[in-house]
């Protein structure tokens, strides 16, 4: 009969254990295990701290009863195997419950030790009685017994990986000030730095204080004082000390086995060590790297797991190998999910690996018109020219797991970027979109390889302007409001054909826009126009994640996804009744929807009343907080509720303020221009859409706007069906032009009028109000339209075929309205 040992459970062994009972009934198996718990769930250690698990049962995967009669096999726990004898094929195991040792042959011996917490000698920590680390089931259950009886009130969690920053997220939710303490310049290690400021804002907004490039010099009065190497003293009641792993390797190296460079027990495909009667698994072991046959170390549950399941399969014979290791991993962030796979740019640098390229989206979780999508920014990285897949990196509130668990799929199945467009992904509106995002980022990359479009990136675009690059932001004019690369120009995309004369051709040039779509078809029509042009990837969205954005002066603006964003500012503090007096439901609205319901609501409150409102349109905090600014009406909270976005503000200010001008600080409360003014020339459909929404958006912020219809814009407020006396001329005219919003055609792909219908449907699916609905709200909200009379005689229209409510006016009124405004758009 064959006798199997096992040192070490949890994860890796216990798999191997049940795997081989499973293939093998004949077998002796043994498991020893030093503590207490042979197999829990060491993933969900912090959220039962935290008290999102509630009962400590639930981390118990298996007991040594219920393991030992399941699979007939010897299992003792509180066993510590101490050395191993390989000439002799034995182990020496001490009882630590007894304090006996004795001797235990084996025929095949299965190592899997697993790692222990980093503990470095600093000064004090031995002294320190509120200091712990989290590896196990006692660790939890004494991390939870100080934070239920001592009840802290402030704690520092030291080191910023995985396990770091979700103790930091769940002592916030029991209550507690978490100070993190990273010495690298970022946490997260998987991500690459312009992902993970996506996180560093979010951990700052949920409430902990972020300390990165700096490290723990000492411990002081029994771990209530910290010193960072930078001088700064730090308070705490409680320290989580997570600062990496090191791998359990005494037995191995005691016993001679072939150890890696960093002190990892040296394995080969089979899972066998240096020794043939020999395996090792999970966190102890060096594997190798899937894409590049590299030395790996990567203590997560899944290699394990599968490691073990190996470890049987060549025990009773069956020729399975581990094809090496991806890295795939996900966290949930507070509110974000943020998930990896492969390798990021930091380890290709390692590697000395430099043929590639990187592009960032920054598509929705599912389709916008369907309420509750939100944007993930995803970072695909590919090797040039091959379109092999390296590694993926996503960030967002929904979708993020399944775009990357497709990646690395993708990944083992050896699939390129051109591969990965040709998925047949599961799509429903809720669910995902018909390009999905993974398709998207294909899209992205092969047009990379395909030459129809070069990048330059986040990280070089100030330099390249400084050395005398053109930057060319073709974003609409009030967008830049919001933020904008210092030394670019402003060419609106629509404008860019008619304004290529402005453009020079001795210039590196390039081309910028929000998320990256906008600027793809900004470079396309220069290069095809002559111009050796880059476009910058992932817009503007990216470089701002990195080095932020001004702070706003003006109202919400529409990106490429068709959302809106607003800088951010602070909240106002408020120490009074919360109760809203009055709920606005806008789920499923998108901008300006939210902002106009919220200005009607505010409209009929009483000041100081409190108004609650429910959004999903994924730019609305950021709008409502930009907006409360400009108002005077006071921003109280601004939460994500899983589903939504929750904002409770209350109707006025103690101090009624005003926005600063872009890039001021501490600006003095002053009077502002508040109007703002629009020239619409052009009759076409998109163009009276985007006119009516900026319109509206800048009324919802308090603006006094007023829109002055010209030539072929005068078009868009005709009322179809209306007979009014005219000469031939005139006549001849009318019949030519569009009677209203509704015969109004697109600027481009109008194809005989589908083009407008086609739009029209997707609107209507998309949620988005028809360009009349958007009038009728334009002028509910008092923004002013008003009808060049010098126009109307030219063309012959007449004051009867126009809507209601429409003034007629000469250039003169306009110029005079432009002088109250802050704010003037030729359309």
């Amino acid at each position: 009969m064959k006798k199997i040992l096992i040192v070490g459970g949890v994860a890796g062994g216990a798999t191997t254990a049940a795997r081989l009972r499973r293939l093998d009934e004949e077998s002796q198996i043994v498991m020893f295990e030093r503590g207490e718990y042979i197999s829990f769930a060491n993933c969900g250690l912090p959220y039962y701290i935290g008290e999102i698990i509630p009962q400590r049962d639930a981390l118990l995967v298996q007991t040594v009863d219920g393991m030992s009669e399941r699979f007939n096999m010897d299992i003792r726990n509180l066993s510590e195997v101490t050395a191993i004898n390989r000439e002799k094929k034995t182990v020496t195991v001490k009882n630590l419950k007894l304090g006996t040792t004795y001797e235990e042959r084996y025929d095949v011996l299965v190592l899997s030790p697993g790692a222990n917490p980093i503990k470095p000698p600093i000064k004090g920590l031995d002294e320190a009685d509120n200091v712990f680390t989290l590896r196990n089931i006692p660790d939890t259950d004494a991390i939870k017994a100080h934070v239920d009886n001592k009840k802290p009130k402030s704690a520092v969690v030291i080191g910023g990986g995985f396990i770091g920053v979700e103790m930091a997220e769940n002592l916030v939710h029991r209550g507690i000030k978490v100070t993190l303490v990273e010495m690298a310049d970022q946490i997260m290690a998987p991500f690459d730095s312009e992902m993970v400021s996506i996180l560093h804002k979010h951990v700052t907004d949920m409430g902990v204080e972020l300390i990165l490039s700096d490290g723990v010099s000492y411990f002081d009065q029994k771990g209530t004082k910290i010193g960072l190497n930078s001088g700064k003293v730090l308070d705490t009641e409680l320290t989580i000390l997570s600062i990496g792993v090191r791998p359990e390797n005494e037995l191995a190296k005691s016993s001679g086995l072939e150890l890696g460079e960093r002190g990892h027990i040296k394995v080969d495909q089979n899972m066998m060590t240096s020794d043939p009667n020999i395996y090792a698994i999970g966190d102890a072991i060096e594997t190798i790297d899937y894409i590049y046959n590299e030395p790996a170390m990567v203590p997560l549950a899944w290699p394990a797991n599968k490691q073990g399941r190996i470890v049987a399969d060549r025990i009773c014979g069956i020729d399975s190998k581990y094809p090496g290791t991806l890295g795939t991993s996900i966290a949930k962030v507070f509110d974000l999910t943020a998930a990896s796979t492969g390798h990021n740019e930091k380890a290709l640098a390692r590697l000395g690996k430099t043929n590639y390229k990187t592009i960032h989206i920054h598509p929705g979780s599912h389709a916008g018109y369907y309420p509750g999508a939100f944007p993930i920014s995803l970072k695909l990285i590919f090797e040039v020219p091959s379109g092999k897949i390296l590694g993926a990196q996503g960030i967002g509130y929904d979708g993020v797991d399944k775009r990357i668990d497709v990646i690395a799929t993708a990944i083992k199945g050896n699939l390129t970027v051109r591969d990965i467009t040709n998925l047949e992904l599961a799509y429903a509106p809720p669910y995902s979109s018909a390009k999905d995002p993974v398709n998207m980022a294909g899209y992205v990359a092969s047009n990379i390889l395909d030459g129809l479009v070069d990048v330059v990136y986040y990280n070089e675009i100030d330099k390249l302007i400084s050395d005398g690059g053109l930057l060319i932001d073709v974003r609409e004019p009030m967008e830049r409001e919001m933020g904008f690369i210092e030394g670019s120009i402003n060419i609106p995309l629509h404008e860019l054909r008619e304004r290529l004369d402005e453009i020079p051709k001795d210039k590196e040039l390039y081309v910028s826009c929000q998320v990256g779509l906008r600027g793809y078809l900004a470079a396309r029509i220069l290069k095809q126009h002559g111009y050796n042009v880059k476009n910058l990837d992932g817009g503007y969205k990216t470089y701002s994640d990195v080095y932020g954005a001004p702070e706003a002066a003006g109202c919400a603006y529409v990106d490429d996804a068709g959302e809106m964003h607003v800088a951010d500012h602070n909240i106002d503090s408020f120490t009074g009744s919360t109760s809203p007096d009055l709920t606005v439901d806008a789920r499923g609205l998108q901008c300006p929807g939210p902002i106009a319901q919220v200005y009607a609501a505010v409209s009929t409150m009483e000041n100081g009343q409190m108004l609650e409102v429910l959004a999903t349109d994924p730019g609305f905090s950021k709008d409502i907080s930009a907006w409360c600014k400009k108002t005077g009406n006071t921003l109280i909270s601004s939460e994500f509720d899983k589903t939504h976005f929750r904002t409770l503000l209350r109707k006025g200010t103690d101090t009624p303020r005003v926005a600063p001008a872009l890039g001021a600080t501490n600006a003095p409360v002053v009077n502002e221009k508040n109007g703002a003014t629009m020239v619409v020339f052009s009759g076409d459909l998109d163009k009276a859409m985007a006119s009516f929404i900026i319109a509206t958006g800048a009324a919802s912020m308090g603006k006094e706007v007023t829109m002055f219809f010209t030539f072929w814009g005068l078009n868009v407020l005709r009322k179809p069906g209306v007979k009014v006396e005219k000469d031939a001329l005139e006549n001849m005219f009318s019949k030519m032009m569009p009677e209203g919003a509704k015969k109004l055609k697109l600027s481009n792909m109008n194809m005989g009028g589908m083009g407008s219908k086609m739009i029209n449907y997707v609107m209507k699916k998309k949620n988005v109000d028809d360009v009349e609905t958007l009038i009728a709200n334009a002028q509910k909200m008092g923004v002013k339209l008003v009808a060049c009379a010098m126009s109307m005689d030219i063309m012959g229209i007449k004051q009867e075929e126009l809507i209601d409510g429409v003034e007629i006016a000469g250039v003169a009124s306009y110029l005079a309205e432009t002088e109250d405004s802050g704010l003037n758009l030729f359309i």
